[in-house]
């Protein structure tokens, strides 16, 4: 066997990933939920577009596996940024695994801007400001958190 056959064995045997939502919402619940992302969510569903939302998350949650299996398993990551988006530890770890599934599998993530200025995020000030961080945070996090958010192309 040559090592062209080898490859091509190899190749074979990576299954393609298998999507399983059409689209992944990404929010800050107390923010947005109510106002907007229900209503969001509910006309997504309206047009037969598969969309997970978390409705159970709680404060100080960790991202568990079955999260961060909707996330790489969605065509699409809408992510609603609002004022409060960046005081939560939870919504910053989703960002940056979000934005691995854009670089590793070519998932679409589109930012809305839920009443912020999106300079805010980009130059991560106002609200977006990093460095009163909770201590629980390491300061790897709160310097991956720093490289990611004005990483958003669309920004």
């Amino acid at each position: 066997m040559d090592s062209t056959s080898s490859v091509a064995a190899v190749d074979t045997d990576i299954p393609p990933l298998q999507e399983k939502y059409d689209v992944f919402l990404s929010f800050r619940g107390p923010n947005t939920h109510d106002a907007f992302t229900s209503h969001l969510h509910k006309a997504l569903l309206g047009k037969n577009i598969d969309t997970y939302i978390d409705n159970r998350l709680e404060k100080g949650d960790d991202i568990g596996p079955t999260l961060l299996e909707a996330t790489e398993k969605s065509k699409l990551a809408l992510v609603i940024f609002s004022k409060d988006c960046a005081s939560s530890t939870w919504c910053l770890k989703e960002l940056v695994h979000m934005l691995g599934c854009k670089k590793r599998n070519k998932q679409i993530v589109i930012p809305i801007f839920y009443r912020i200025d999106p300079s805010h995020v980009r130059k991560q000030q106002g609200t977006y400001a990093l460095e009163d961080r909770p201590l629980k945070s390491s300061k790897d996090e709160v310097a991956n958190w720093r490289v990611t958010l004005p990483s958003w192309e669309v920004i």
